[in-house]
């Protein structure tokens, strides 16, 4: 299993462009499967290309929420390869499913968590806000279960919640936007923990308080969230950014 980001406003792999925005490519066993599309095809197609994968492996394009930083790519790699399928929330607009579909594409459109391919599947949609959907990908042993999420309108621990009801179990690791960049100087002082504890923390709200073993926070989680998750995490934080890669075993 290997996560790698090809499309974030922050640098990781100085080779690639950074833009504002977020694409995960999750390669498990022999699937491939595209998490968002990033603001804009060139810069996704070309950090692809950089990096030396190859946009016609993808098999399956989830999408986390309508805005244009995480669905503006998609045009240009259906442009080249439509030999997808794409799985979009339901609620999602009209107009925007039928130009997927216009493109040649499969859609899918999600309200309850569904399987994307055996061990990866959506969430389902996250209520709250903005809709989202997120990614729970699971090792055979049952053992890894990293979530991949695009910003995190509904709350990320929300999110993390709804990927546990689907996992039955905690998380080993969480990535993406944390949509904290914007919160008020008061929330972000520094004294205050980030809302998602390691699992050697009490559960803080929630159900299980949303705990993960390992925190990736990147593009609209903001420079002090990321500062407050480096100092809560210690050496389970993880410092990414477009380019970035980790392989899991399966």
């Amino acid at each position: 299993m290997t996560l790698t980001i090809v499309y974030d406003n922050n640098e990781h792999d100085p080779r690639l462009k950074t833009e504002w925005g977020f694409a995960c490519l999750v390669e498990f066993g022999d699937h491939t499967i595209l998490f968002d599309t990033g603001g804009d095809g060139s810069t996704l197609l070309g950090n692809i290309d950089k990096l030396g994968l190859d946009p016609r492996r993808i098999e399956a394009v989830v999408l986390s929420h309508i805005h244009g930083d995480h669905t503006g790519g998609l045009d240009d790699l259906l442009a080249m390869h439509n030999d997808v399928t794409v799985y979009v929330p339901r609620s999602f607009p009209d107009t925007f499913k039928m130009q997927v579909q216009a493109a040649g594409a499969e859609l899918v459109e999600v309200s309850k968590p569904v399987e994307i391919v055996s061990g990866v599947n959506s969430t389902g949609e996250v209520k709250g806000g903005i809709i989202e959907q997120a990614l729970v990908v699971t090792s055979a042993q049952g053992l890894v279960v990293p979530l991949p999420c695009g910003c995190a309108h509904p709350g990320i621990v929300r999110m993390v919640e709804q990927a546990q009801d689907v996992a039955k179990d905690d998380i080993y690791l969480v990535l993406g936007g944390f949509h904290l960049g914007g919160k008020s100087k008061a929330q972000d002082q520094p004294h205050r923990r980030p809302p998602l504890p390691p699992l050697s923390s009490p559960p803080m709200g929630g159900k299980e308080g949303g705990r993960v073993q390992k925190a990736a926070p990147c593009h609209c989680s903001g420079d002090k969230a990321r500062e407050l998750f480096a100092e809560e995490y210690g050496d389970d934080y993880v410092l990414n950014g477009v380019g970035w890669k980790m392989s899991i075993p399966q």
